[in-house]
């Protein structure tokens, strides 16, 4: 999938290192869920390679942007009865924030979700905090539908998540 300098692609197991520097970083780690380590050690990258290549269909991919690894985005399939939706996440290393990267990125994620998986749905919780994150939702057609206060502990402190999402 690629659209101008902006490629999605498999990760390969050469991507171990940079994916690892990329993620090592707090400023990034800072719009992420707590699941997401840190520090992120180049086993932490393997392991998440292994992950995504080891998916059926496969629904996490690296993002490129002239060529080299900046992110990774993926779409994480529903179950019961959310299965005709998917929650959408992605990031970037810091140096690339701001280049209208992650808007593309985001635009060819959500083309591949609703051309290639069985879904009607897109959405995502977004940090209030996190108005960079926003504006990409909101340029690719994503709606604001719910902004959950006080919902989101991150770094000891109480933020409110806000809700998007996109129907097919």
């Amino acid at each position: 999938m690629k659209k101008d300098s902006i490629r999605l692609r498999p990760f390969a197991l050469s991507d171990i290192q940079r994916l690892a520097q990329l993620a090592n970083n707090k400023n990034v780690w800072d719009n992420l869920r707590d699941y997401i380590p840190h520090p992120y050690t180049e086993k932490d990258a393997e392991d998440y390679i292994i992950f995504c290549n080891n998916q059926n269909p496969m629904t996490n991919f690296a993002i490129e942007y002239n060529n080299e690894l900046v992110g990774t985005i993926g779409l994480i399939l529903q179950k019961d009865v959310y299965r005709k939706s998917a929650e959408i996440g992605y990031w970037i290393g810091e140096p690339y924030w701001g280049k209208g990267i992650v808007t593309k990125a985001v635009e060819l994620m959500v083309e591949y979700g609703f051309q290639n998986l069985d879904i009607i749905r897109i959405f995502t919780g977004v940090f209030d905090f996190n108005i960079g994150s926003q504006k990409v939702l909101e340029k690719n057609g994503f709606e604001k539908e719910a902004v959950f206060k006080n919902a989101i502990f991150k770094n000891g402190k109480i933020c409110n998540e806000v809700k998007y999402a996109k129907i097919k």
